[in-house]
């Protein structure tokens, strides 16, 4: 067979169904027995909508997201997402065409080294200029993106490669040198992670988005019940543990709860489970919970200490780490005892209590963004899929829906890509075809990709859409109130001097033929999301009209130690108190 008939039989046989693409001439070969094929192919707008559906695919389903797209600007456009991938640990695999073999290095039309450019922001790329070699590649592509600490492979084949000719056979043989994933967890580090949290006196359990890549949250779960630790669940592992047990503070950080950076800056134990002290955790690192001692687990060795010194080191798998850790408790805890963790509880109990998340009435009468984020979750329940866009709108999905269940919160964190929303939540539709995907985005973030709503449309994709529209970049705006002297440069979307909105959101969106609502007073929110609610064989599109005043409290501001944390303009939590 011809390698382009070789990449398609790969795919099948490495169990894909889906995935997300965009022909051109470098990778024409392949698109031809594409046509033929079992695989369901979504043709989107956007190479980087490409990328971005295959991440919502991937962390929603658990599978490997795949994307194919040809050389040259096609390839360099999905590099976003590539990066953004990487930064998060998101298994995907993406295949590029490249110019033929004689012509690399010639600069020959639509040519780039995107195997060089791919290098530092995923976590391996090939490129192939044999028809023979495709089967390995791609089999060898999906084994790294998914095992180990997940992350984006590319594969750039070139064209020649496609239309040569191979002796297809299956499975390939590989061996990746220098590539191993970890064994068992360190008996020894496992009993002395156990007797830390027998002796702890003020425990918590800062939980990443590695615990969710793992499939560990049964495990998590087991592991609060047999320590009564409090648990803080950063943004990319929202929905890791039940928002509704009393043990899950919220999220740590910059724009966390008070109650869930109170817990970190008072522990004398921080566990972190796939977590890697992410600067927007953090604050300003040597006053990061600088009581507490570190036990540190993660699949990437090259992640512990890399900010902070970890007294107990775990390399391993959350999931067989946990189980191992579980199972040595109990008989540490008759060893060593258990701790009475009744004083800790009442401070974080008042931290909770005292510093609830809440908001003001905007003073000009315009809609509550965060008022529609908690009917959004109200109404729609615990199984519905949210996937969101990069600003204001991202902090307040995070802090104002209720999640029960791990993988439905699908956000774009350590690149924070504004236009993730749109094609990522069309991925989650496609992983999950019966389930309820909310997109929620801003109107800055949603004019960067949303015409991948036209990829929903033609290939009925369901997905329901929320804007928060606020007529301004708003974190950046909020950043300007707060640091810049409300002078605020270039982030306004509309027209200052004219009342209009620029576009008109519900007539771009009826130009797709997606029903659409527009939102403007409190009363009309709950209809709206429940019309929204009833229909389900077509996109469906609310614009929310929220104030630009609205800020995201609490907040960290960048490089301040979290001690710092202000819970509304001016206002410090208290943190002394009973402990």
């Amino acid at each position: 067979m011809t390698g382009a008939e070789a990449i398609v039989r790969s795919l099948e046989n490495l169990g894909v169904t889906d995935i997300f693409g965009l022909p051109g001439g470098a990778i024409l070969p392949t698109y031809d027995p594409l046509m033929d094929s079992k695989l369901n192919h979504i043709l989107v707008r956007h190479e980087q909508g490409a990328g971005h559906a295959a991440e919502g695919y991937a962390i929603s389903s658990g599978k490997v997201g795949v994307a194919i797209v040809t050389s040259g600007p096609a390839a360099l456009n999905m590099m976003t997402a590539l990066g953004d991938a990487n930064l998060d640990s998101v298994p995907i695999v993406v295949i590029t065409g490249q110019v033929g073999a004689a012509l690399i290095g010639t600069d020959a039309f639509q040519e780039a080294d995107v195997v060089g450019a791919a290098m530092p922001i995923s976590k391996h790329s090939f490129l192939v200029t044999e028809a023979a070699d495709i089967p390995a590649r791609i089999a060898e592509a999906f084994h790294i993106a998914a095992t180990g600490r997940p992350g984006p492979v590319l594969v750039d084949i070139a064209k020649s490669a496609q239309t040569g000719e191979l002796d297809f056979s299956w499975p390939p043989q590989f061996d990746i040198r220098g590539y191993r994933e970890p064994g068992k967890p360190s008996n020894k580090q496992v009993k002395a992670a156990a007797r830390a949290l027998c002796e702890a006196q003020a425990p918590v359990l800062y939980v990443g988005g590695g615990l969710i890549r793992s499939g560990a949250s049964d495990e998590l779960a087991q592991l609060v019940e047999l320590t009564d630790a409090a648990v803080v669940t950063t943004l990319t592992a929202r929905g890791a543990f039940p928002d509704s047990n009393p043990h899950n503070l919220g999220m740590p950080g910059m724009h966390g709860t008070v109650a869930a950076v109170g817990a970190l800056q008072r522990a004398d134990l921080v566990v972190s489970l796939g977590a890697r002290f992410d600067d927007r955790v953090t604050g300003k690192l040597d006053t990061f919970a600088n009581r507490a001692k570190i036990i540190h687990v993660d699949i990437d060795a090259a992640e512990i200490s890399k900010n902070r010194t970890a007294e107990i080191p775990i390399v391993g798998d959350l999931k067989r780490v946990l189980a191992a850790l579980n199972q040595q408790l109990p008989e540490s805890q008759k060893k060593y005892g258990k701790p009475d963790l009744a004083g800790w509880w009442r401070y974080l109990n008042r931290l909770v209590r005292d510093y609830p998340l809440g908001w003001t009435e905007p003073e000009d009468g315009k809609l509550a963004p965060q008022y529609v984020l908690e009917r959004l979750s109200a109404l729609s329940g615990p199984d519905a899929y949210w996937a969101t866009g990069v600003g204001q709108h991202q902090m307040w999905a995070a802090q104002f829906i209720e999640l029960e269940k791990p993988r439905h919160f699908i956000s774009s964190s350590g690149l924070g890509t504004m236009g993730y929303g749109v094609p990522a939540g069309m991925g989650v539709q496609v992983a999950n075809p019966d389930d309820v995907v909310w997109i929620i985005d801003g109107d800055g973030s949603f004019q960067m990709t949303n015409q991948e709503l036209a990829t929903c449309v033609v290939n009925k994709i369901p997905v329901k859409v929320a804007l928060i529209n606020n007529s301004v970049l708003g974190m950046v705006r909020q950043w300007q109130n707060l640091f810049y002297n409300e002078r605020y440069s270039h982030t306004h979307l509309n027209d200052e001097d004219a009342d209009r909105q620029v576009p008109d959101f519900c007539a771009l969106v009826e130009a797709y033929s997606i029903p659409t609502r527009k939102v403007t007073k409190a009363e009309e929110v709950d209809d709206a999301i429940e019309w929204a609610l009833s229909i389900n064989d077509s996109p469906v599109f609310i614009d929310f009209r929220v104030s630009k005043d609205a800020m995201v409290w609490p907040m960290v501001a960048a490089g301040v130690s979290n001690d710092d944390i202000k819970y509304a303009r001016g206002l410090a939590p208290q943190w002394d108190g009973e402990e």
